[in-house]
């Protein structure tokens, strides 16, 4: 890792000295880094589409077999066969980006701290880049757009896409509304990871050195761009249409 941390710094050494701007030069280099990693990035986006996409049929057989779990599972199994689909696809991607994160961590505080001790210019625009921003425009930009990210990302499932307990028999509803309280709990958790990113994203946004924010901002917005060319609005499109349909009914 350490060799890592000293390429990644040697490369914002460079960049800085050709840009002569540290604010510029960490906007570059994020995009840099985030070619380098689009393959992986595209990789694991294109798994959760196709995971996304497939939510219907794996409802319709978790109804289905929802008594049986080994006959559940085998024909998961195959309907993940029939589609060409590794549930596990997007895992390494994702863990190789955490790593990554962690070494981009390390190499930018190392930048930070060594520009303080040799005079770099950490100035960029109002912010000090080796200290918070004063006026917290970083971190709201950097937790609104991790919320934009993970509401793209959720599936943003609906609750009525459990069968309706209309003309249904009073077994089949007393069943159902064991599938809509699963539903319903699960839908709570969902809503309340997509509140806890980005709050703590802020959080955190506001303790780093601005040049760290900004690095996140710039990061959050690419992923936003990648995730739109290659799965559209994803649940952000769900989400809106929630809203827009409580207000007609207001």
């Amino acid at each position: 890792m350490n060799f890592l941390v000293t390429q990644f710094t040697s490369l914002l050494i460079f960049l800085n000295s050709v840009l002569g701007s540290l604010g510029w030069s960490i906007i570059v280099f994020t995009l840099i880094i985030r070619v380098v990693l689009l393959p992986l990035t595209l990789s694991s986006i294109r798994a959760q589409k196709k995971l996304r996409d497939l939510q219907p049929e794996l409802k319709k057989l978790n109804r289905q077999h929802k008594n049986d779990k080994q006959t559940l599972q085998r024909a998961q199994l195959e309907l993940y066969q029939r589609y060409n689909i590794n549930p596990l696809a997007g895992c390494l991607p994702q863990l190789l980006q955490i790593f990554v994160l962690i070494v981009l961590y390390r190499a930018l505080l190392l930048f930070l701290d060594g520009g303080i001790q040799n005079g770099t210019n950490l100035e960029f625009f109002w912010l000090n880049l080796a200290q918070p921003d004063p006026i917290y425009v970083l971190p709201v930009l950097a937790a609104a757009a991790q919320f934009v990210l993970s509401l793209m990302i959720a599936p943003g499932a609906e609750i009525s896409d459990v069968a309706s307990n209309t003309a249904m028999s009073k077994a089949a509803q007393k069943a159902n509304k064991k599938e809509e309280d699963t539903a319903e709990m699960a839908a709570t958790m969902q809503q309340q990871m997509l509140f806890i990113m980005p709050i703590m994203t802020g959080i955190l946004a506001l303790r780093f050195p601005a040049g760290l924010s900004l690095y996140w901002v710039a990061a959050t917005v690419f992923s936003i761009v990648q995730q739109y060319f290659v799965s559209g609005w994803g649940g952000l499109t769900t989400y809106y249409r929630r809203i827009v349909g409580s207000h007609a009914k207001n």
